[in-house]
């Protein structure tokens, strides 16, 4: 089996965006130490973080030294927005928000890996210290040719904070901080943090005389060029309260035949002998949707762990199956799908579950065929006992419990 190097394996799972490398096979020639960042302006991160996440993965297999920082400090600030302003949130939710970030590095990444909050060291960074650091080495000029700042100050925009403008300099501070605390040389980052990151390559060839380097990732968009996971306006979260691991691994089974060999390959741990079978699967059989089932079930596992991937994928596997539910399955079903008490009629569950408007179109809809018990489609009306899943149509259910 053939291994792949590092700038290999970068380019065929998708993380090649911008870089300051002359060439990217000089990943190839070292091991160094690098770093990368989330700001905690939620208390979880979403998929768009774990495929960055990922990246930091495949840099880990290859030998580099990772280290993952909770912008606990620049949090206070706010990545500034190409349209608005970010409202500033209270101390206490960033800190709170900081604590949870943290949390999902160590589930992800491992809990021996090294998790800084740079608020240790910006907070106690004064004014003064801050000019003579970081303030003379930038100019206004380099500051003013940002896009935000030409969107934000131009004819129509809404204008610009001092502390906006500041924050890409704090930022390349905290590179600096690294590389002299940790020999920290490398950032990665999302393809839309390039600019902010080329701040801290900047300070330290001013302040060290030192070379840092920055590599990034496409941002990860769906069919409609919409990011990832955003297309209808709600983000999947890796928070199992703002998006539960069912809806999660259900958000993977669905994902669209087209890209799901590229999601395997981002949001993945699996080899390339592993992904081309499936590619290979895919393209000869896509109605198996084998890629889908192994994408949800991988990605679930790492974000939730594998007792909670194979809760979700048997209670998926139950609501298209026959029988009856065990009461792990329905513990996990009656949190995601309408629930009627048992001792109910099939008519008066597809009413009181909302399928349903009247008496009249259930039994319609009965009477076509379009309902099913555990499975079995059934002719007419009948009792229904606790554990049955009423089916309409192929998507739509509601437990009887």
């Amino acid at each position: 089996m053939y291994i792949m190097k590092l700038s290999e394996e970068l380019t065929w799972r998708g993380f090649v965006a911008q870089h300051t490398f002359n060439n990217i096979t000089d990943l190839d020639d070292q091991t160094r130490k690098f770093y990368i960042g989330v700001d905690p302006s939620d208390d979880s991160m979403t998929i768009g973080n774990l495929a960055a996440l990922m990246m930091c993965q495949v840099f880990i297999r290859h030998g580099y030294e990772p280290t993952l920082l909770v912008g606990g400090g620049t949090g206070q600030i706010g990545d500034p927005k190409m349209d608005k302003e970010r409202p500033v949130k209270p101390i206490e939710e960033i800190e709170r928000n900081a604590t949870g970030i943290a949390e999902q590095f160590k589930r992800i990444m491992g809990s021996d890996i090294r998790i800084v909050n740079n608020n240790d060291w910006l907070n106690d960074l004064g004014f003064y210290q801050f000019q003579r650091e970081v303030g003379q080495y930038f100019s206004m000029t380099q500051l003013l040719d940002r896009d935000f700042v030409k969107a934000r100050t131009g004819e129509g925009g809404s204008g610009l904070s001092v502390a906006e403008v500041s924050y890409s300099l704090i930022q390349g501070y905290d590179f600096l901080y690294l590389y002299r605390t940790y020999g920290i040389d490398l950032q990665l980052c999302g393809v839309d943090q390039m600019g902010n990151c080329l701040s801290g390559v900047h300070l330290i060839n001013k302040a060290e005389g030192a070379r840092a380097d920055v590599w990034s990732t496409p941002l990860v968009l769906d069919g409609n060029g919409n990011k990832f996971g955003k297309s209808e306006g709600n983000a999947i979260y890796l928070s199992a309260e703002k998006t539960s691991p069912y809806q999660f691994y259900q958000f993977w089974l669905n994902v669209d035949d087209a890209g799901v060999v590229d999601y395997l390959k981002i949001f993945t741990l699996l080899g390339r002998d592993e992904i081309d079978v499936l590619a290979a699967e895919q393209a000869t059989d896509p109605s198996t949707r084998a890629a889908q089932k192994t994408l949800a079930y991988e990605v679930t596992k790492l974000v939730h762990g594998e007792n909670v991937a194979g809760d979700a994928k048997r209670a998926t596997e139950a609501l298209f199956g026959s029988g009856e539910l065990s009461e792990a399955e329905i513990a996990i079903l009656e949190q995601e799908l309408p629930v009627v008490k048992n001792g109910v009629t099939v008519v008066a569950a597809l009413i009181e579950g909302g399928l349903a408007a009247s008496s009249s179109e259930a039994n319609r809809l009965i009477e076509q065929n379009a309902i099913s018990v555990n499975g079995a489609k059934i002719t007419a009306d009948q009792p229904l006992p606790a554990g049955a899943l009423v089916k309409k149509g192929k998507n739509n259910f509601v437990l009887v419990r």
